[in-house]
């Protein structure tokens, strides 16, 4: 068989600190894939779909199980809170969803149990009350659990299916994390059984869905389907290569679709990288071209209002600030970004001018691209380029052409300087409010 008669695979990432819109373009995408893969992060990512007008928030689900008949798989690389996973799956089968016969969960994936949960939120507290800051969590037990996983001491999702050594694992971690829990973090200790009960109870109904997901997303690319993998997070919160240390716990760059799902790097045969025509933050860290966004008829305020900035997972006001393209320049390097997809262009309608940072100040030298150093960021100082903006509106728009004179010369100027072509741009949340200028599953 040859590569033409196998499927082809894509992954998208986000190229800034998350929330670029991944959810609506992997929706779109979907429409050309026999299967979706989750291979990082937990249920503290968020994608937002509106389909037809009507919203769809997911945290765990890969997005594709909005399409019938589309395979969705978990990889080993997620976190898993068993019990967010199947409130999530009831949510959805109300809305008369079909999902459980079209979820597949990795046996490998780490579990999220309650005393992970608790020394995350303890963790926060203790470093506000001390002065230290926030790190910015969801608080939802995403790094205690990747800590465990690290560590070789976690329980993973194939423990579920065997009591008694759920049992004796449960235990011994407890007792670790009990004894941080009041020693170190001055919080209460939490009790075995109440825990295991619930984990027993919750692993009847994930049974029927684990798998070898390395395997099945290899069987249906040999029977020639196309596979969509899907990242959560921002390249710029990668534990490796982001902000650190305000970044999240795993690997959120297009690498890790190999090593989070199972199957080879030679599978991964287009990048593509979402970047929001502006940049938000959600959280503590470095932000070189953050604006004020609380004061009325300002930029920052437009791009938070017009935008409706505010994080899917914790409803916190995300920060934002004009486009980063030197920041843009070290996501396309860490990911090899094949080509990029500009999302949320009409928020930028109706500006008299926008300004795109090319590079920064950095003492008396000049970089064009971000530091490694989270210190060295906060020094940083943008170096603006500026361009006339537009009054007519891009929302909706399917067509290049159809864009205003002044929106096409932004976008082309931002592919000159990041260095990596524009195949798609999204105007509005909608799925059909796309212009499609390379086909990621043809190009």
């Amino acid at each position: 068989m040859t590569q033409q008669d196998r499927g082809r695979n894509v992954v998208v990432i986000g190229t800034q600190w998350g929330d670029e819109g991944k959810g609506k373009v992997v929706d779109w995408l979907t429409d050309h894939a026999g299967g979706v893969v989750r291979f990082q992060g937990g249920h503290n990512a968020g994608h937002t779909l509106v389909i037809k007008g009507k919203k769809t928030a997911l945290q765990l689900i890969p997005s594709g199980i909005m399409r019938d008949g589309v395979a969705c798989y978990i990889g080993n690389g997620v976190v898993v809170d068993p019990s967010h996973l199947l409130l999530e799956i009831e949510r959805l089968e109300a809305a008369g969803l079909e999902v459980r016969s079209r979820l597949f969960i990795s046996e490998s994936c780490p579990l999220i149990l309650p005393f992970h949960v608790e020394i995350d939120r303890a963790r926060e507290a203790l470093r506000e009350s001390s002065g230290a800051g926030k790190i910015g969590t969801t608080g939802k037990g995403i790094g205690p659990a990747y800590e465990d996983k690290v560590a070789r001491r976690a329980l993973r999702v194939q423990d579920l299916k065997h009591p008694e050594r759920f049992a004796k694992k449960l235990r011994e971690l407890l007792e670790l994390h009990n004894f941080v829990l009041k020693g170190y973090l001055h919080a209460e200790a939490l009790e075995f059984q109440p825990i295991f009960d619930h984990a027993m109870k919750v692993a009847e109904q994930l049974k029927p869905m684990l798998a070898d997901v390395g395997v099945r997303i290899a069987e249906i690319n040999q029977r020639g389907a196309n596979v969509l993998f899907e990242g959560a997070q921002g390249t710029l919160l990668d534990i490796d290569h982001g902000t650190y240390p305000y970044v999240t716990s795993s690997n959120c760059v297009a690498g890790n679709a190999a090593a989070g799902s199972g199957v080879g790097p030679d599978k991964l045969h287009y990048i593509l990288g979402i970047t929001k025509a502006y940049t938000t933050r959600v959280g503590s860290g470095p932000f070189p071209t953050e604006l004020p966004i609380d004061e009325a008829g300002t930029i920052g305020h437009h791009l938070s209002t017009v935008g409706q900035e505010r994080g899917t997972v914790t409803g916190r006001a995300r920060r934002c600030g004009w486009l980063d393209a030197a920041a843009l320049k070290r996501s396309i390097l860490i990911n090899g970004v094949s080509g990029l997809c500009i999302t949320k262009l009409d928020v930028l309608d109706g500006l008299s001018e926008i300004q795109v940072c090319v590079g920064y100040q950095l003492g008396a030298e000049r970089v064009d691209i971000l530091p490694l150093d989270a210190d060295d960021i906060v020094a940083c100082r943008p170096i603006y380029e500026s361009f006339p903006g537009w009054s007519d509106s891009t929302a909706g728009v399917t067509q290049w052409e159809q864009l205003p004179l002044n929106a096409r010369r932004y976008l082309e100027r931002v592919q000159e300087i990041v260095g990596a072509p524009i195949d798609m741009v999204s105007t509005g949340p909608d799925r059909d409010h796309t212009i499609l200028l390379r086909h990621p599953y043809k190009a």
